[in-house]
């Protein structure tokens, strides 16, 4: 009987020392769980906040600066008037009516000019010879009714009066002109005297 409850008694007092075993290593586990489980959540805090920070500060763009524009003043150059070079006209001689020849008033007379064309383009029908200055003396403009070719010469005549009421040097001017009305070449000109001419007295000196 007393061995009975010996065995009895060692079997519970190693059911205890077995239970208290146990639970102190489950309570170990639990508590190595806990301490993993905190270092996870700890590194996995760690990395969210590396990730949330960003490994390179944002540039900042400047705002652009209003800056006050240079106003540059701009002069238009005046457009020089182009020179017609087809057509051309040179005095060659007066062939009739030299300046300074002297007349009366109403004579009538007519000038005779020498001339070449010596521009790029023939003179064609249509072109005329007209007053461009001076006194008119009664002339009439001249039409050419054939061409003129390049380098051609020829004698252009009008016929003038001499104006009444004037005395000394009076001119007339002629010029060339195209279909359109403009002028070219060389101004022709006739000056005459009207009138008496004096001349001055020549005086000695004892």
């Amino acid at each position: 009987m007393i061995r009975k409850i010996s065995l009895t008694a060692l079997l519970l007092i190693g059911v205890l020392l077995f239970s208290c075993s146990t639970n102190k290593t489950e309570q170990i586990q639990d508590v190595d769980a806990i301490r993993t489980e905190a270092v996870s959540t700890y590194a996995s805090l760690l990395t969210e906040t590396l990730i949330a920070v960003p490994t390179a500060s944002p540039t900042r763009t400047p705002s652009p600066t209003a800056t006050a524009g240079t106003v540059t003043a701009t002069t238009t150059a005046e457009t020089p008037i182009p020179v017609n070079t087809c057509y051309d006209l040179i005095w060659l001689e007066d062939r009739t009516i030299p300046d300074g020849t002297q007349m009366k008033p109403n004579e009538v007379f007519t000038k005779t000019w020498f001339v070449q064309n010596n521009g790029g383009c023939a003179w064609a029908p249509g072109f005329t010879f007209q007053h461009a200055g001076g006194d008119l003396m009664r002339g009439e403009t001249f039409t050419f009714i054939e061409p003129i070719p390049v380098g051609a010469k020829r004698e252009i005549s009008i016929e003038l009066v001499v104006p009444s009421g004037q005395n000394g040097l009076i001119q007339s001017s002629w010029r060339m002109a195209d279909e359109n009305g403009n002028f070219f070449g060389d101004t022709l000109t006739v000056n005459i005297l009207v009138g008496p001419i004096t001349t001055p007295a020549v005086t000695s000196t004892p």
